[in-house]
């Protein structure tokens, strides 16, 4: 059997890139995370609303319902094992006009088909008596759901992975492979110190950069890279006391959950994303959507003071649909589907991949057939 520099390398250290280097660990296999930035989790993973989901609204049978059950479950008993910060808080999911309680009786139906446990549907007044500040028509309660210190997971992530042997290289930008005669993958590094890797496996999680990522390895076929959409979504403060203590969540909006309420664990209170479309990766904040912000927090808070709302940060979704498109599932895309054995590339990991990173790094070593 040929000489490898690795058994496998991962390109991109966010929570996918690194939940898949512990799962390949985990099987005796030497790795190697290559992450462009200074630090690990600088793009998507540091950018989301660091919620633990329960699964409720996910297709039947989708990638995304069965593994972000699957991940969250796994998600807190990591978390427990290696002392990282989550508060379990439940969220309401509530109805902010009387045409959207059929909306959630939808939403509990899928959650139930979904495997999610202890679902609950609640008056009006059950989901005020829960939260006194509320305004509602109803609600669903899912006591599943959670905020994590998503840093945290993925700095335990990280020694996981050098714990079993492996290693987690920063600023070094994946520059491209090639298949080698006989399997595996000659690997091209760039930064300060460039460097050619051999590996016997290689999968690409790079987030936003997914479609450049496969675009430079040679063999893949360009018609099987689909077309990247960017959904950018702010998020403002509140100065003030957190008006909740559970997330709060209206019914989902066409591509995403829409603009929510946390509770950081911090206590501070953050809303957010909204969720507009972009051409290019901008993280800028602008503070004029304020008034919008405060107008939707009102259907469920009334007594939101706009004054008190600071502009906080922003993040984008890596999309594989555009604006007026139906969502589709992710992509973790093998042999099958690109005709390169030992390669993995994942498309398209929005929400929930932070809460399904863990069930997302299982199923990759099951493509590559481990």
């Amino acid at each position: 059997m040929a000489e490898f520099d690795f058994d496998a390398v991962v390109v991109g250290a966010g929570c996918v890139g690194l939940a898949t280097g512990y799962a390949l660990g985990k099987r005796g296999l030497s790795v190697a995370v290559l992450e462009k930035e200074a630090a690990i989790g600088q793009g998507v993973s540091s950018r989301n609303s660091e919620v633990i989901h329960g699964g409720l609204y996910y297709p039947t049978g989708s990638l995304k319902a069965r593994l972000c059950v699957q991940g969250r479950r796994a998600l807190y008993a990591f978390c427990d094992a290696h002392h990282v910060d989550y508060d379990r808080c439940g969220k309401l999911v509530v109805a902010t006009a009387p045409d959207e309680v059929e909306r959630l009786e939808a939403i509990l139906e899928q959650a139930r088909i979904n495997d999610v446990e202890g679902m609950e549907q609640f008056t009006a007044a059950q989901a005020i008596a829960m939260e006194p500040e509320l305004a509602c028509y109803g609600a669903l309660w899912s006591p599943q759901s959670g905020v994590l210190d998503s840093h945290g997971y993925m700095l335990a992530l990280e020694g996981e992975i050098g714990a079993h042997g492996g290693a987690v290289v920063t600023s070094t930008p994946f520059e491209g492979a090639s298949p080698l005669e006989g399997g595996g993958f000659s690997v091209r590094a760039g930064g300060e110190e460039p460097a050619t890797l051999s590996c016997r496996y290689l999968v690409t999680a790079p987030g936003l950069f997914a479609q450049e990522a496969a675009a430079t390895i040679e063999g893949f076929p360009k018609a099987e890279i689909p077309k990247a959409f960017y959904g950018k979504g702010i998020y403002f403060r509140l100065m003030g006391k957190a008006p909740f203590a559970r997330l709060v969540y209206p019914p989902p909006i066409h591509g995403a959950l829409g603009t929510h309420y946390r509770r950081d664990l911090g206590g501070q209170a953050v809303f957010g994303p909204n969720l507009f479309w972009v051409d290019e990766l901008d993280y800028s904040v602008d503070p004029s959507a304020r008034a919008a912000f405060t107008a939707y927090i009102r259907k469920f808070w009334p007594a939101v003071p706009e004054e008190h709302l600071s502009p906080d940060y922003a993040g984008i979704r890596p999309k594989l649909h555009g604006p007026e498109d139906p969502q589709p599932d992710w992509r973790i895309d093998d042999a099958s589907a690109h005709g390169l054995p030992g390669l993995v590339a994942l498309f398209g990991i929005e929400s929930p991949g932070l809460t399904s990173s863990l069930a997302l790094g299982e199923k990759i070593t099951t493509r590559l057939e481990l």
